[in-house]
C-alpha cells in the first residue's frame, strides 16, 4: 500500500498493516526485545500477603520503580499490585526516549538520577534494560528557537547535566542525513537516548524482588476503604491487604482509581502515534547510532531504531485526538497491552517536514504506525505526592510517557521527606475547579504546546476563565491582562488608551514593561488597588489550636488582633511554606498562604492534626473570601473616608487586624506591607467583593486612585528586599541561609517540626547565602534561575529577578558562596547566552514605608 494522496505517493510507503493487532508487538523489526507474557491465569499461585507498608498500584514503569525504590531503601513489606500483567497501559508501546533535558528546574535532577541508574540497573539486576545512548539535539530554525535554546542554557549551567549549544556545523556532523538549509543552532544532550520500557520494568521488578517487594497479578483492586487510623484496606479477588499507605500508579486507569474514595483525578488519554521505518540504506550504512532530534518547529521527535528510522509528532490541538468516552464511561474492561487505529492522514503535516529535514525519510517503507494512549494532566505534568483530603494516599500518575520517568521522589518523601521542591508536580495543585471541559481543552492545548517556543512569564488560555472567579473579574477582565494562579484569574498588569495590549510573550522586555512603571510609580506615590483573592485562606479553631500552631510554625503566635509572617519547616529544617498568621479571637486563627500552595499547606497542615491527634477544627475557606490589597502613602486618606475607624498609624498600627465596617460592609482589614508601602488587606465575602472596590475607587478619585496587578507588586517587593515563598525559600532552602532569621524563634519553648535540625544547622554554619544584587543589563531582565558566574566558574543561580523602576536598574536575589556574599563583590549573571556584570548590593534598594517613616522621624528629632 502507498499513502493515498497522490501528491504524497513518493513517501513512506506502507509494507504492512498501519497497526499490529491487539497485543502484538509493536512492530517486528523493534530493537528492543519484548518477551510478553501469555494470558495471566485467574489465580496468584500464591497467597496475599494479609498486611504491608506500602501498596503500589499499577504495574507500568512508573509503579514498579516506586516497589523497586522502596525496597532497596529498606522499606519492608512493599507490595506491588498489578490488574493483568507488568507493563500493561502505556509503558508497552512507549517509544522510550530519555532525557536529561527539562525546562523545568527539579526535574532536571530526576532526569539526571535516572538516567544514571539506567546507566548501572542491568549489573545491578541482570536484566538487561535496552539501553542506548547516542545523544539527542533540540533543532533551531529561528532566531526566536536560538533564543530560546540561549533561555534553557542559562538555566542549566549550575545543574550537574551535560547539555551544550551547538552549531551547524557539529550538528551536520552528529547527524550527516539531516538537511541543512534552515538549521540554525541545537541543543546537545550527549547522555541522551532511548530504553526498551518493557525491559526497564522488568528489570526493575526484578530489582524489586530482589530486595523484598511482593509483586501480584492479576491482582485488580476492586475496592479501597479506609480506616480510622489512617490506613487502608486494599480489596482485590484475591483477598484484603491492610496497608499503612497506597500509591496510585495506574496510569489511564487513574481517574477509575481515585473515584473510589471520591476524587476525580483530571488526567485523561490522548492517542499519540509514531511511524517505524523499514531498513533505510542510508542509516543502514552510518558506523555510529544517530542521535535523536527534536524538531521544535516541525513538531516531533525522530530516532534511529534497528537500521531505520521511528518518529512520533505531536498534533496541534485541532487535530489531535482525546479518548474523552474513558472520562465518561471508564476505560473497557480488559483494555491492557491494545492500541487504537492509527491515522496517519492527521500526521502528514508533521510527516511531511520530517521528511524535508530527513530527506532518507522521502523513500523509506512504514513497517508500523502505532497508535497508543498516553495520560496527560491539564499542564502536561504529572501529579506526584501525597494528596489532600485523604491521609496516607499517594499519587504517581498523569505521565505522558514522552520520556521515561524513574521517580524517587515518593519514595524518599515516604521515608521522611521530600530530597527537593517539586510542587509543580504536587498533586494539590487542582482541585474542585478542574473540570472535565477544563481538562479536555487543556490536555488539548498541552499536547500541542509540546514543541512550543517556551517563553518567561507564559500564559495558556485554553479552558479558561474556571468557575473560580474573584468578585471583580467581571469588572476587570477587559481592562487588564490576565493570569492563571490556581484556577483563578488575577490580574498581571492593567492597559490604557494607547497601549499596546495583548499577550505579546519575548525573552526580553515587551508590552507590560511601560505599564508596569506606571502600576509602581502609582503604589509609590499615590494609592493603588490589586485582587489578591487567590491567596489560600484556611480558618484554625479548637482546644488544641495554639499547640498544633505552635508545633507547626517556627515563628511565636501572635496576640489576639495581631499578625506576623510564620513558616512552617521540614523536618531536616527546609522552608515547607511561608503563611501569615493571624489571631482573630482567643484560640481562633485566621492563615493565609499563596495561591500555588493552597492545598500544598493545606495537607501538611490536616496531616499533622491528624497524626498528632490534635482536637482542632481546619476549614479551607478560600473560595468564601475576597481580598482587596490597597497600598500606597495615600491609602489611608481613602480608607478613612468610607469607615468610622480611626485608620491612622497609632490607632491602627503596622501588623494589627481589626473587624471594620467599609462602606457599610462587614469585613476584616489587616495592616500589611505586602509591598513595602503603607498598606492594608481587605477581607470579605466573595458577594460583597465588587461593593467594596467600587466604594474604593470612587471615594479614592481626588487621589487618583487606580488598579495595579502582580508585576508591579512582584517589582516592588523585590526592590524592598522582600522574600517570596517559591523563589528565594522551598523545600531546597533552609531559613537562615534565606535570611529569615528574624521570623525563626529558635529559642521559643514549644518543639517546633524542624528546630533540630536548624539548630544542627546553625552549630555547624552555613555554605551559602542569599545575596541581593543589582544588575548592568540592556533591554533583558533576570526572572530567576539564572546561573551566576566568577571568575569563568558557576558559583550559584538567581531565584527571582525583577526591573526596579525606582532604581531604574535590573535587581535579583542569587544564592552565593557565603564569600562572594560581601556587599560590592562582582559577579556576572548570565542571560540568553551573555554574562551581564552584577554586584552585590546592601539590602533593600529601595527602604520601605514604615522603615522610611521612621528614618523620618530619626532625622526631625536629631
Amino acid at each position: 500500500r502507498i499513502l493515498s494522496s497522490p501528491a504524497r505517493t513518493r513517501s513512506l510507503r506502507l509494507r504492512s498493516p498501519p497497526h499490529p493487532r491487539p497485543g502484538a508487538p509493536g512492530h517486528p523489526e523493534h530493537t528492543h526485545t519484548h518477551t510478553y507474557l501469555q494470558d495471566p491465569p485467574g489465580v496468584l499461585g500464591k497467597r496475599l500477603k494479609d498486611s504491608a507498608e506500602t501498596v503500589v498500584i499499577g504495574g507500568g514503569c512508573v509503579g514498579v520503580s516506586l516497589a523497586y525504590h522502596l525496597a532497596k531503601a529498606g522499606q519492608k513489606d512493599v507490595v506491588l499490585l498489578e490488574k493483568s500483567e507488568l507493563t500493561a497501559g502505556s509503558t508497552w508501546h512507549a517509544a522510550g526516549l530519555t532525557t536529561y533535558y527539562h525546562p523545568g528546574i527539579n526535574l532536571k535532577k530526576i532526569h539526571y538520577y535516572s538516567i544514571n541508574l539506567f546507566e548501572q540497573l542491568e549489573a545491578e539486576t541482570g536484566q538487561a534494560v535496552g539501553f542506548h545512548q547516542p545523544g539527542s539535539i533540540r533543532l533551531a530554525s529561528t532566531p526566536v528557537r536560538v533564543n530560546e535554546l540561549k533561555y534553557q542554557m542559562t538555566r542549566t549551567h549550575w545543574h550537574p547535566t551535560p547539555q551544550f549549544l551547538i552549531g551547524p556545523e557539529k550538528i551536520q556532523q552528529l547527524f550527516p542525513l539531516l538537511n541543512m538549509d534552515k538549521v540554525l543552532a541545537g541543543l546537545y544532550n550527549p547522555g541522551d537516548g532511548h530504553i526498551d520500557p518493557y525491559s526497564l520494568t522488568m528489570a526493575l521488578a526484578a530489582g524489586a524482588r530482589m530486595y523484598g517487594a511482593q509483586i501480584y497479578y492479576p491482582a485488580p483492586v476492586t475496592g479501597l476503604t479506609p480506616t480510622a487510623d489512617g490506613r487502608w484496606d486494599v480489596q482485590t479477588p484475591h483477598g484484603t491487604i491492610r496497608a499503612n499507605r497506597i500509591v496510585n500508579a495506574t496510569g489511564f486507569w487513574a481517574r477509575e482509581l481515585g473515584q473510589m474514595i471520591g476524587f476525580q483525578h483530571p488526567t485523561i488519554p490522548v492517542h499519540h502515534q509514531y511511524v517505524v521505518t523499514a531498513t533505510v540504506p542510508e542509516v543502514k550504512a552510518l558506523e555510529a547510532e544517530l542521535p535523536v532530534i527534536r524538531d521544535l518547529e516541525g513538531s516531533y521527535y525522530l530516532r534511529q531504531e534497528r537500521d531505520g528510522l521511528l518518529f512520533g509528532p505531536y498534533e496541534k490541538e485541532e487535530k489531535m485526538k482525546l479518548q474523552d468516552s474513558w472520562i465518561r464511561d471508564g476505560v473497557p474492561p480488559g483494555f491492557g497491552k491494545e492500541l487504537f487505529e492509527s491515522d496517519l492522514d492527521r500526521i502528514m503535516d508533521h510527516v511531511e517536514r520530517a521528511m524535508e529535514m530527513v530527506p532518507v525519510l522521502k523513500n523509506a517503507d512504514i513497517i508500523n504506525i502505532v497508535s497508543g494512549p498516553i495520560t496527560y494532566t491539564p499542564d502536561l505534568l504529572p501529579m506526584i505526592g501525597p494528596h489532600q483530603g485523604a491521609r496516607n494516599y499517594w499519587t504517581a500518575i498523569g505521565f505522558g510517557i514522552i520520556y521515561i520517568y524513574i521517580y524517587i521522589y515518593i519514595y524518599i518523601y515516604i521515608c521522611g521527606e521530600p530530597p527537593y521542591d517539586l510542587i509543580e508536580c504536587d498533586p494539590n495543585r487542582y482541585a474542585h475547579w478542574t473540570s472535565v471541559p477544563y481538562l479536555c481543552a487543556k490536555a488539548r492545548e498541552s499536547y500541542g504546546f509540546n514543541n512550543v517556543v517556551g517563553y518567561p512569564k507564559e500564559e495558556r488560555f485554553a479552558g479558561r476563565p474556571t468557575n473560580r472567579v474573584s468578585g471583580v473579574y467581571e469588572l476587570l477582565k477587559d481592562r487588564c491582562s490576565m493570569g492563571f494562579h490556581a484556577g483563578w484569574e488575577q490580574p498581571h498588569y492593567f492597559h490604557k488608551p494607547g497601549d499596546d495590549t495583548g499577550y505579546k510573550p519575548s525573552f526580553r522586555r515587551t508590552n507590560w514593561f511601560g505599564p508596569v512603571g506606571r502600576e509602581c510609580k502609582l503604589v509609590m506615590e499615590g494609592v493603588g488597588v490589586i485582587d489578591l483573592s487567590p491567596f489560600g485562606k484556611f480558618s484554625v479553631k479548637g482546644e488544641d489550636s495554639h499547640r498544633l500552631l505552635d508545633r507547626l510554625f517556627a515563628n511565636t503566635l501572635p496576640k489576639v488582633g495581631q499578625t506576623n509572617i510564620s513558616h512552617m519547616l521540614t523536618p531536616r529544617g527546609r522552608v515547607y511554606a511561608e503563611v501569615t498568621v493571624t489571631q482573630t479571637a482567643p484560640g481562633e486563627f485566621l492563615l493565609i498562604t499563596g495561591s500555588g500552595s493552597e492545598l500544598h499547606d493545606l495537607r501538611w497542615i490536616e496531616h499533622e492534626a491528624a497524626d498528632g491527634g490534635y482536637h482542632v477544627s481546619v476549614s479551607n475557606v478560600t473560595d468564601e473570601i475576597g481580598v482587596l490589597g490597597i497600598a500606597g502613602p495615600k491609602s489611608r486618606m481613602v480608607l478613612q473616608k468610607l469607615t468610622d475607624e480611626d485608620m491612622s498609624d497609632t490607632a491602627f498600627r503596622f501588623l494589627h487586624c481589626r473587624s471594620i465596617q467599609l462602606a457599610g460592609v462587614p469585613l476584616r482589614a489587616i495592616r500589611i506591607s505586602y509591598t513595602g508601602e503603607l498598606g492594608w488587606e481587605l477581607y470579605m465575602d466573595m458577594q460583597n467583593m465588587s461593593a467594596v472596590y467600587q466604594a474604593l475607587m470612587e471615594a479614592g478619585q481626588d487621589e487618583n486612585i487606580d488598579n495595579f496587578g502582580t508585576y508591579a507588586m512582584s517589582s516592588l517587593r523585590l526592590e524592598k528586599g522582600f522574600r517570596a515563598w517559591g523563589a528565594e525559600m522551598n523545600c531546597d532552602t533552609n531559613p537562615l541561609e534565606a535570611g529569615l532569621d528574624y521570623f525563626i524563634k529558635l529559642n521559643k519553648p514549644a518543639e517546633f517540626i524542624g528546630k533540630q535540625a536548624l539548630l544542627e544547622i546553625k552549630a555547624q554554619g552555613l555554605s551559602r547565602r542569599l545575596a541581593f544584587l543589582t544588575l548592568d543589563t540592556d533591554d533583558i531582565d533576570p526572572e530567576g534561575n539564572e546561573t551566576v558566574w566568577h571568575n569563568g566558574e558557576v558559583v550559584g543561580n538567581t531565584t527571582s529577578g525583577s526591573y526596579s523602576y525606582s532604581a531604574q536598574q535590573s535587581l535579583a536575589f542569587s544564592y552565593l558562596p557565603l564569600h562572594l556574599t560581601h556587599a560590592g563583590q562582582k559577579v556576572e549573571v548570565e542571560l540568553l547566552g551573555q554574562k551581564y556584570p552584577a554586584t552585590v548590593t546592601q539590602e533593600p534598594l529601595v527602604l520601605t514605608e514604615p522603615s522610611r517613616t521612621r528614618l523620618q522621624k530619626k532625622q526631625r528629632s536629631d
